[in-house]
């Protein structure tokens, strides 16, 4: 790969400092790089979007909001962790791939290569799960945080490690659990980590 002109302008729409500078780092010398939630203000739109899905608004939105700006952006979503349903929600809203902090920086920028081949990028376990689950329920509804409850429950976490691990109340995680049970349409926890594991 050969500087910048290789990849075009990549548009790392994050809100988080930290985590848009490894983008960042992930891709220097390799794309023309513009960091931000606005949009560039380019001549020309830029060829791919990194899309930080941990931030306030849903995947759905977020992904129209981006491609308002050019219909035909490709869009990675980004989260801090491998969170199948949510790289599920993203591909299913139209994103073109999915990646996450756990990966190598030349793994990132691998991501971003494929995706501007045209090609959809996605984790290997996500690809099971689909392969696995004929009717994936959307997730798309549930909030960020959620979202990353389910998570922890699908691992077969108790609500006191969940709470623990993500320092709040065992009653707020109940809460949160309450009302992901019923967008989800599932009665337990039981009934929860087998859509999540696709069993």
């Amino acid at each position: 790969m050969v500087g910048g002109e290789r990849l075009g302008l990549v548009w790392i729409d994050c809100p988080y400092p930290v985590v848009a500078a490894g983008l960042e780092e992930a891709l220097k010398g390799r794309a023309q790089l513009r960091v931000g939630q606005t949009a560039p203000i380019d001549a020309d739109a830029p060829y791919c979007a990194i899309f930080d899905t941990s931030g306030a608004e849903s995947i759905s939105e977020g992904i129209e909001r981006i491609r308002g700006v050019d219909p035909d952006i490709s869009i990675l979503a980004f989260s801090l962790h491998v969170d199948l349903p949510l790289a599920r929600a993203a591909l299913r809203h139209g994103a073109r791939g999915f990646i996450h902090a756990g990966m190598e920086l030349d793994q990132i920028a691998r991501a971003v290569e494929v995706a501007f081949e045209g090609e959809i990028v996605a984790p290997r376990k996500l690809l099971e799960l689909l392969i696995a689950n004929d009717d994936p329920t959307d997730l798309d509804d549930l909030t960020a945080r959620q979202r990353e409850i389910f998570q922890f429950v699908a691992q077969g976490l108790s609500n006191a490690q969940i709470a623990k691990s993500l320092f709040l109340s065992e009653s707020t995680v109940k809460q949160h659990l309450r009302a992901t049970y019923k967008v989800l349409g599932v009665s337990d926890r039981k009934e929860a980590a087998r859509l999540i594991n696709g069993r």
